[in-house]
């Protein structure tokens, strides 16, 4: 396949700095909103298209056509949330990035394994509320999106507490790292054989970054709940010491993505999570496998997308240059993935080596 791919993403997420990477690379684009939502893609000019529907359970209908006019879906953060991990996995369409990639980025053990793998420094997690050896400690919900669900617990009493407040809903426990919030935005390219590093944000999270502004006083007589439900993003730039360690982090992913998941890894845009605490160490605390939202700050590029590029350069643009790149080479095959075989259910292969 040749031709100029067509740029497909959801109305959501970071869809618009998507299509407008697209079309900053000279490539079509349509996004399939809902109805309600389409009205908001329809106020720009770079949006070639508009596909609205009445809900994404009916994205199904659409996908003859798209896989008919070549064109490629762009993933971000809410296409398992509205589309699901099977469709994602089955659907025929062509598909920028790994799809046996998914299943370790949704199942928090999983991808515990993979980074551990790749000598990623994580913080301790128990196994249930007997184990816990250092207070406090961060509870995540399963299938918490945006920090919501997200409880802090000081001592064995709080934590008993809120876990039988949550019922039959699972969770992960994990000691609470005291740091700063620094999510690094990588880029792994397959046409330059390269990660890039392209921006770097922080997240405002209510009202745990709220209660900092209380006096101690306050905190004391009102004893607010924490809650971690991210409402906006910062930019910020890590010190250039620190720069290096962050590159070899993601190579160190990239690599054992190659050896454990897809014979070709993991590539386009992920994101490494971290807290960097006072000895200026890193703490992993997850990893996204796609364009993450923090990348919206940077439309007209970042610090560090600058040093690989002589104009502005968002993430969007990037997987939109890649795909355009790719296809004047004859290469799309080795960046767009069709339906994978281990959808529908198939046990997730361990960590041994081997690949699916």
């Amino acid at each position: 396949m040749s031709r100029k791919p067509i740029v497909a993403t959801l109305g959501s997420h970071s869809a618009l700095q998507i299509l407008k990477g697209a079309a900053d690379e000279g490539l079509s684009n349509t996004v399939i909103a809902t109805r309600g939502r389409d009205a908001l893609y329809r106020r720009y000019p770079f949006v070639d298209e508009v596909m609205a529907i009445d809900g994404y359970d009916r994205f199904g209908a659409l996908e003859p056509e798209l896989k008919a006019r070549g064109a490629v879906l762009v993933p971000h953060g809410s296409f398992v949330a509205y589309l699901g991990e099977t469709l994602n996995q089955t659907m025929d369409v062509g598909y920028y990035g790994s799809r046996n990639v998914l299943r370790w980025e949704a199942d928090r053990a999983l991808q515990r394994e993979w980074l551990e793998a790749a000598d990623i420094p994580m913080p301790a997690e128990y196994a249930g509320p007997d184990s816990v050896e250092h207070w406090p400690v961060l509870v995540k919900t399963d299938g918490a999106a945006g920090g919501s669900g997200y409880f802090l617990a000081n001592s064995p009493d709080s934590l008993a507490r809120q876990l039988e407040a949550l019922g039959d809903i699972g969770y992960t426990i994990q000691r609470y790292i005291v740091g700063v919030t620094l999510y690094v935005h990588y880029f792994q390219s397959v046409l330059h054989d390269r990660l890039e590093i392209l921006s770097m944000d922080r997240r405002y999270e209510t009202n745990v970054d709220a209660i900092g502004r209380l006096p101690i006083t306050a905190q004391r007589e009102l004893e607010p709940e924490p809650s971690y439900v991210v409402v906006g993003n910062s930019p910020l730039v890590l010190r250039e010491s620190m720069l290096e360690e962050a590159y070899r982090m993601g190579e160190r992913v990239v690599a054992t993505a190659r050896e454990r998941i897809d014979p070709r890894g993991l590539w386009g845009p992920f994101c490494l999570e971290t807290i960097i605490t006072p000895d200026l160490k890193f703490h992993v605390i997850e990893i996204s496998c796609r364009i993450v939202a923090g990348t919206n700050l940077f439309v007209h590029g970042s610090p560090y997308a600058a040093m690989f590029f002589d104009e502005p350069m968002s993430t969007g643009r990037r997987i939109a240059r890649e795909l355009r790149e790719a296809a004047e080479a004859g290469r799309l095959d080795e960046i767009v993935t069709g339906p994978t075989a281990i959808a529908g259910g198939a046990a997730p292969h361990a960590l041994t080596g081997d690949t699916p």
